[in-house]
């Protein structure tokens, strides 16, 4: 089978990777998006696609508008492909793309579509909640995936599940279902699924807003707000603005859903004597865990923070820290 990886993040190596290790697949070319300046100094980086493609001595191309460059719309079609596999490219088809490969443009979704179309799947369905997710596998169109579906693969998400752990896991199932699907279509043996529109759910690119932190929602919905679009969201803490990594809900109704080593957490929340406070205000403090904040409804563990300027650290070191502090979510409120 003669390939065209289409690909930009970490989400899309294990897939890349998985297509290479084939000895029935030929990469011919990798499409990445164009290197970013990042980090001190501003140095031009290339994406963990192109660091694989690299490696392994596979051309690549990196179109700033893909649909829009001669020079790459005329690669493309020299290629002759069986396929066009597209995971977390980043970039939006043509029709004329479409339709060069011979077997079509297979896409790697980080979602149960219909549910969760869009740019962000993962970080949206862990921010509402969702105790499952997974990645569908499907032969694309011109809409944004509303392509008809090919193979699916699911897996749950856990209370404490971030969007680093299930990304990791999605990644990996998905490079497995890819290299299924490939073979399945190669062969003739798998019937395209078409999409229920009525079920059909949306995951937009994430907001500046989106990061920041609302303390009068509940506690369960700051919870899968922080774990849902980790590590960036945040809350003002005085003049300044803290990073809110990583957070436990407390109350019964949670504490079934904890690993085991959470016990002690569990059994020192119950024997703790609360001070009356407002959304956002520290109403006590849990020894070796940090901090409980009250929300809109419900207690609020900050387990993991980071200060401007600083490392991440454990709740417990960081109110050891500041013992000044009563609040957040307003400008001067540990004051």
């Amino acid at each position: 089978m003669k390939i065209v990886f289409f690909g930009t993040p970490d989400f899309a190596v294990p897939t890349l990777n998985a297509v290479l290790n084939q000895p029935d697949m030929d990469v011919l070319a990798v499409v990445s998006q164009p290197d970013r300046r990042r980090g001190r100094g501003s140095k031009l980086i290339p994406s963990p696609v192109k660091e694989v493609a690299m490696q392994a001595g596979i051309p690549v191309w990196q179109p700033e508008r893909v649909k829009r460059c001669g020079e790459t719309l005329a690669k493309l079609r020299n290629c002759q492909a069986d396929f066009f596999v597209v995971v977390a490219y980043g970039q939006l088809l043509s029709s004329e793309i479409l339709a060069m490969p011979r077997l079509g443009c297979i896409n790697v979704h980080g979602s149960l579509l219909p549910k969760y179309r869009g740019a962000a799947p993962l970080q949206w369905a862990i921010a509402n909640g969702e105790t499952e997710t997974g990645v569908t596998t499907m032969l694309m169109d011109e809409g944004m995936d509303t392509g008809a579906m090919l193979l699916k693969t699911s897996t749950p998400i856990g209370l404490l599940d971030n969007l680093t752990a299930i990304g990791d896991r999605l990644a990996k199932s998905g490079a497995e279902l890819l290299v299924q699907t490939l073979r399945e279509l190669d062969g003739a043996k798998l019937q395209p699924t078409p999409q229920a529109e009525t079920e059909a759910t949306y995951a937009p690119l994430l907001k500046k807003a989106d990061f920041v932190i609302d303390w009068h929602r509940s506690a369960i919905e700051i919870h899968n707000q922080v774990r849902g679009f980790a590590p960036a969201c945040h809350t003002a803490w005085g003049e300044q603005t803290l990073k809110i990594i990583s957070t436990i809900p407390l109350g019964k109704e949670f504490f079934t859903l904890l690993p085991e080593q959470y016990q002690d957490l569990a059994n020192a929340y119950n024997h703790c004597s609360f001070e009356s406070g407002s959304p956002g205000q520290i109403i006590a403090t849990i020894k070796n865990w940090g901090p409980i904040l009250q929300t809109g409804n419900g207690h609020l563990l900050l387990e993991q923070v980071q200060p401007p300027g600083k490392k991440s650290q454990s709740g417990w070191d960081f109110i050891n820290g500041n013992r000044d502090i009563r609040a957040f979510g307003l400008p001067n409120a540990h004051q």
